[in-house]
């Protein structure tokens, strides 16, 4: 796929963006949040990151825990449409 954006993209882009300037009013940020923000959010050093990502073992058991946890969520759902059509069919 081209990631490339066209010219009319840009243009409506530039025009949202124009449009959102004039309609929406800058709002400053509160004295100090920056900077406690900044003492509270700390990026990791590169070695930190390729160390953690290393540990195979814990990245699996992460990856293992998302998809069980998305396959129980759709399970549910679907349990729930079922039961709801199911309802709305002796009913109706």
């Amino acid at each position: 796929m081209n990631s490339r954006k066209s010219p009319i993209q840009d243009a409506d882009l530039q025009s949202l963006e124009t449009h959102l300037s004039r309609t929406l009013k800058r709002v400053a940020a509160p004295n100090g949040m920056v900077e406690r923000l900044r003492g509270r959010l700390q990026m990791p050093s590169r070695s930190e990151i390729t160390l953690r990502l290393s540990d195979w073992r814990k990245l699996l058991v992460v990856f293992g825990g998302v998809m069980s946890g998305m396959l129980l969520l759709v399970t549910l759902a679907r349990a729930f449409y079922y039961l709801a059509g199911r309802r709305d069919a002796v009913e109706g």
